[in-house]
């Protein structure tokens, strides 16, 4: 089915993110994009007479997934990860490109790519929008901005920089290879051995560098960042989302909140042993990470509590198997036990991140206009996100690429 061809998606239950609760309903979708949503009977209407049909068999159809915090191209330390940094760059270009087919089928139909070896990303999204391989629509940082010896610097993935024109450079370079975003380690994190979650890691004039650069050229900034105080200092320089904050206090998340300054807590990081073991994870890793775990949902208890845009993203492959579902839904369950109700944690999974990527005129809800990336489940979302665990379709741009009555994996 190619997404040319005017199709209706009917004998569904429709979440299309503007009300709270699905209706029974259809989708109509031509070249790629929405053309009517709403009772069936209106939907049909609007289509051709020759029109194809889905049956979703009353199936739970919304939005696709928007994953904030994705690297195609992670390598933590051990052997599983050391693999992936001895790839040659072919090798390494295929590897992302079986990830990012697997991680669609896994419902997740956009990805924000927070530090990717090599640029490879670029790459692979030029193919992926060329129809040369499968993949989620992609926005990118490039390469992460870190100091000499900060976190993940190991890796091609991030560019060392010292003072400020050197982190202004290191922006410029990232936005000129075409990155849509730009992100910074500002602290210490969970994966670098010499170094502490709290561990401060830029000057104050370099991380004004790094925003006040992308920022007059248009982009974004989200940083890498655990500790309130290192956060604190760049929400007031005019950082625009936060990475994991593993140790918010009160007072940060209220100036947060008061700045609009977005959180991706990836609260699955911290509890996600049976990923760690998959690849070798060294126990001194394992400890930082799992013993983070429950100052880490007090830190987001709290941006709950004062209102911070809150936002998904899982850190480990979207796709990735654990705990009898994939990563990103892990982590959407996450959200939602630790407080965020089920329909504010399936908006944090489409159309809050879409705004903050500027495309909610294309992404994020099921409305006329919109790119057609679509997935649909047995059971409802909207009362408990669990649902996803049953994801058996998914449609991008208005091409089904998964459909498991038909065994579909395109």
């Amino acid at each position: 089915m190619t997404g040319s061809a005017t199709t209706i998606v009917r004998n569904c239950h429709v979440f299309d993110g503007v009300q709270d609760r699905p209706y029974a309903g259809a989708v109509a979708v031509r070249d790629g994009r929405i053309l009517a949503v709403g009772p069936e009977a209106g939907v049909r209407a609007a289509a051709p007479d020759s029109a194809r049909e889905v049956d979703l068999g009353g199936g739970y159809v919304m939005a696709g997934l928007l994953n904030m915090h994705t690297h195609l191209s992670l390598s933590l330390p051990g052997p599983g990860g050391d693999a992936v940094s001895r790839m040659s760059p072919h090798s390494l270009a295929l590897y992302m490109a079986s990830g990012a087919r697997r991680t669609l089928h896994s419902g997740v139909t956009t990805v924000r790519c927070v530090a990717e070896k090599a640029h490879a990303e670029f790459a692979l999204r030029a193919a992926i929008d060329a129809g040369w391989t499968s993949g989620p629509r992609i926005f990118t940082a490039g390469r992460a901005l870190v100091c000499t010896g900060g976190h993940g610097h190991e890796g091609s993935d991030t560019l060392e920089c010292d003072g400020a024109d050197a982190f202004r450079r290191g922006t410029r370079a990232q936005i000129s290879a075409g990155a849509d975003l730009i992100k910074v380690m500002i602290s210490g994190g969970i994966a670098g051995e010499h170094e502490a979650i709290d561990t401060p890691q830029l000057t104050g004039d370099e991380i004004a560098a790094v925003i006040e650069t992308a920022h007059a050229w248009g982009r974004k900034v989200t940083a890498h960042a655990g500790p309130a105080p290192i956060i604190e200092q760049a929400v007031r320089l005019g950082l625009d989302c936060v990475e994991h904050g593993y140790q918010l206090t009160e007072p940060v998340v209220k100036l947060m909140a008061e700045n609009g300054t977005s959180l991706v807590p990836t609260l699955i990081v911290t509890r996600c042993k049976d990923f760690f073991d998959s690849l070798g994870v060294p126990e001194w890793m394992q400890q930082r990470s799992l013993g983070a775990g429950e100052r880490h949902v007090e830190s987001y208890r709290l941006a709950l509590a004062a209102g911070v845009e809150l936002m998904l993203g899982s850190d480990m492959p979207p796709f990735q198997p654990t705990e009898g579902t994939t990563a990103t839904v892990r982590e959407l369950e996450h959200m939602a036990a630790f407080g965020l109700a089920p329909v504010e944690a399936l908006r944090a999974a489409t159309i809050v991140p879409a705004r903050w990527l500027g495309a909610d005129e294309q992404l994020g809800t099921v409305e006329p206009g919109k790119y057609a990336d679509l997935i649909a489940m047995d059971t409802d979302p909207t009362q408990d996100v669990s649902a996803l665990r049953s994801l058996r379709w998914v449609m991008k741009g208005g091409e089904v690429v998964r459909d498991d009555r038909t065994g579909l994996r395109a």
